[in-house]
């Protein structure tokens, strides 16, 4: 198989001119050979953090953590002692993990000036291997979004602008798009993401980065702010598959603390990174083509069927009939886990508190929920609370569980004749902020190509496929069997080799 690809002339190639592009793999590595120390990494960084402040990718800045971590970093090379695998790689937190010491607010008002005592389990894994924390990244309020415009901290700005003379800024994709936007605009190397329908590989695809959702259970859940807690899971978001690959590694693993967390060995993903496919058969769900479908999307797809043939893969045709069902499927269960996690913020215990004069504890409570959720948090409390009601239970919620078992087991049926299965991320690129902000049901339909292998807990990555006509990235989708990361990582590199993605978004703010 030929290994050398020439990138299509549409993608310029980046030119390396300073640490901060650098991918993961490179600071590792070159800090570990003494081509640079682990601060002038993090003092980098900093600089690209503290200059780009017109994205709003950050809640909270912490250039002292990044410094700490760097400077423990330079030392610990210095004493010839053991390295972690992240030692000298700062990285962006999205703000639904909580992190000891610094505040952690889920982008809402009514988490504002929560800092908590103890550390996610995810967090804590990171900085034990040696990254230092740049930051808390923005996101959808409680994660409940596609463009990070619910945010209480306002809306976080694609770095990427049309070229085709379009002006309007753009969505990043949600609910991550602190993470994406961030990582784009070459603040940071690598962040955190969490995806509960879609929420790391949207926005990856949307600005031009690689992102995975590990199988459900693979990342401890524990102290990430919960949304919906059967789909919730935490995920690495980076701008190669080998950067994810190396995040992934040190993020999963057994939690005791989380009673979803799967006591498994965690692979050695980066080590057999492959993207030699031959003898991998690749389904082609005809589902996921529907009358109507953008044609640049389409477009790209057939050239990412191209790109695996060419790595040696097998195409065949798959049918996941109960695809059509999806998205209603998500928006009753995910409302109705919603309905029940955001329960506890009353203003009882902890978070925003609003007592008028002379209320009363149910005057209380409403009045802390109506001060502290934004709209579609508030939208998405009102359906979970509905379907969960005694008189729609069983027509709603029950009905809806019963729908993802048979969405589950058509991928399990897909599963027998195939490997791993290639679609697009999303319907279209990145569109502008305001454009779908009035109607929820045009904003949901960006989960559309998402939603799918979230509710059967399947490993799912995007992965740059090329820029549109626009000069926007859209991207690839890889959906692989339950546990089996590696296979998924394998196709992104083989996509990520072929495509020859390098593009960068021109540096405006």
């Amino acid at each position: 198989m030929a290994q050398n690809f020439t990138p299509p002339p549409s993608v310029p190639k980046t030119s390396k001119t300073d640490l901060t592009d650098l991918t993961v793999a490179e600071i590792r590595d070159g800090f570990r050979a003494g081509d640079f120390s682990a601060r002038e990494v993090a003092e980098g960084f900093n600089a690209n953090v503290a200059a780009a402040k017109a994205l709003n990718a950050f809640i909270v800045e912490t250039p002292e953590k990044a410094l700490e971590a760097a400077d423990a970093a330079d030392k610990a090379k210095a004493a010839g002692e053991t390295l972690g695998q992240l030692a000298g790689v700062p990285i962006g937190m999205k703000d639904l993990f909580c992190t000891n010491g610094v505040q952690t607010t889920a982008a809402s008002h009514m988490l504002e000036g929560f800092v908590p005592t103890y550390e996610s389990t995810v967090s804590g894994k990171l900085w034990a291997a040696g990254a230092g924390m740049l930051g808390k990244l923005n996101l959808d309020q409680f994660a409940m979004g596609s463009s990070n415009e619910t945010s209480y901290y306002g809306n976080v700005i694609s770095p990427w602008r049309r070229k085709d003379g379009g002006n309007a800024a753009l969505a990043p994709g949600g609910s991550s798009g602190g993470s994406s936007s961030a990582i784009s605009a070459r603040l940071c190397p690598a962040a955190t993401g969490t995806d509960t329908g879609g929420s790391i590989r949207q926005p990856a695809a949307f600005t031009g980065i690689s992102g995975i959702k590990p199988t459900y259970g693979r990342c401890s859940r524990w102290g990430i702010v919960a949304f919906a807690s059967s789909l919730d899971q935490a995920g690495p978001m980076a701008r190669t598959v080998r950067d994810n690959a190396i995040l992934l590694e040190v993020m999963s693993g057994f939690d005791p603390k989380d009673s979803t967390s799967l006591d498994l060995a965690v692979p050695q993903w980066e080590a057999n990174l492959s993207s030699d496919l031959k003898g991998k058969k690749v389904g082609i769900p005809k589902e996921y083509r529907p009358d109507g479908l953008n044609a640049e999307i389409s477009a790209m797809w057939d050239r990412g069927i191209a790109w695996l043939k060419d790595a040696g893969a097998e195409v065949v045709d798959v049918s996941l009939p109960h695809t059509k069902y999806a998205l209603p499927t998500y928006y009753i269960i995910a409302p109705a886990e919603a309905s029940s996690n955001l329960a506890r913020y009353d203003g009882v215990r902890y978070g925003q508190r609003d007592l008028p004069d002379g209320a009363g504890l149910q005057d209380m409570y409403a009045a802390t929920r109506a001060a502290g959720f934004g709209p579609e948090v508030k939208r998405r409390i009102m359906i979970g609370t509905y379907v969960l009601s005694a008189g729609f239970y069983d027509a709603y919620y029950t009905q809806a569980q019963k729908v993802r078992a048979l969405i589950a087991r058509d991928f399990e049926q897909a599963f027998e004749t195939c490997d791993l299965l290639l679609t697009p991320t999303a319907p279209s690129a990145s569109f502008a902020l305001g454009e779908k902000q009035a109607d929820p049901l045009a904003m949901y339909l960006n989960d559309v190509f998402t939603v799918p292998a979230s509710l059967a807990g399947l490993p799912a990555m995007a992965v740059p496929g090329g820029l549109d006509s626009a000069g926007l990235p859209i991207g690839l989708q890889i959906i692989g069997k339950a546990l089996d990361e590696q296979t998924v990582l394998n196709a992104a590199l083989a996509i990520e080799e072929r495509s020859g993605f390098t593009a960068r978004p021109d540096k405006w703010w």
